[in-house]
């Protein structure tokens, strides 16, 4: 089998959770840095969708950040990532990923760019965004992470879109009543995880 090729670009948010998930499982990729204002034929080639992550396995493309996931997860899930014993933990894992990424992930965009929206004001989308705030926070009362007492598959799924959202206004964040979620982001972004996948090369 060849090295597994991952189009990546390092801010966007869907890559990141992905390349979180290969670097954790210890998979033998190669990263190309994409531009998204000159995407490389290759992985237009791979993916008509023209967005990244794209994941171009001996014969197999996978273009969805999730699918990647858990394909890396299959391959290798030391710290169990995928509660594998838990399916009600699974069962919510699945829940919170679709809410983030079909309902938040709506939200941040238009509290990032509020000018392009302008029915309303920032104030307003982020409101809409913190209802989701409160509900992570909730359970990060419980326990150090969102689902257990280790990093999950929610957890690295949620993080970079997390991230996104508090950066727009990092001092509005940061007094926030959110501070189960504000340590939760802090020790994210601190890992040796993240800041692996920041780096321009994945090593």
């Amino acid at each position: 089998m060849s090295t597994p090729t991952l189009y990546s670009f390092r801010r966007c948010p869907y890559a990141m959770r992905a390349r979180m998930a290969l670097r954790y499982s210890a998979v033998d990729v190669q990263i190309v840095e994409v531009s998204l204002k000159a995407k490389p034929p290759q992985m237009l080639a791979l993916s008509s969708k023209g967005t990244v992550p794209v994941l171009s396995l001996d014969g197999r493309v996978i273009d969805e950040s999730l699918e990647i996931m858990r394909w890396a997860l299959d391959q290798h899930d030391p710290q169990d990532w995928l509660l594998k014993d838990k399916p009600a933990a699974q069962q919510r894992a699945a829940a919170l990923i679709e809410e983030n990424d079909q309902v938040f992930k709506l939200h941040l965009n238009r509290y990032k760019y509020a000018e392009r929206y302008p029915e309303h004001a920032m104030e307003h989308y982020r409101s809409e965004g913190e209802v989701f705030l409160r509900t992570l926070d909730g359970l990060l009362q419980q326990q150090s992470f969102l689902l257990a007492d280790h990093l999950s598959l929610a957890d690295v799924a949620l993080a970079p879109f997390i991230r996104q959202f508090a950066h727009v206004d990092r001092d509005w964040f940061a007094q926030t009543p959110y501070r189960h979620l504000q340590a939760w982001l802090e020790g994210i972004l601190a890992s040796a995880l993240f800041s692996a996948v920041m780096c321009p090369v994945l090593k």
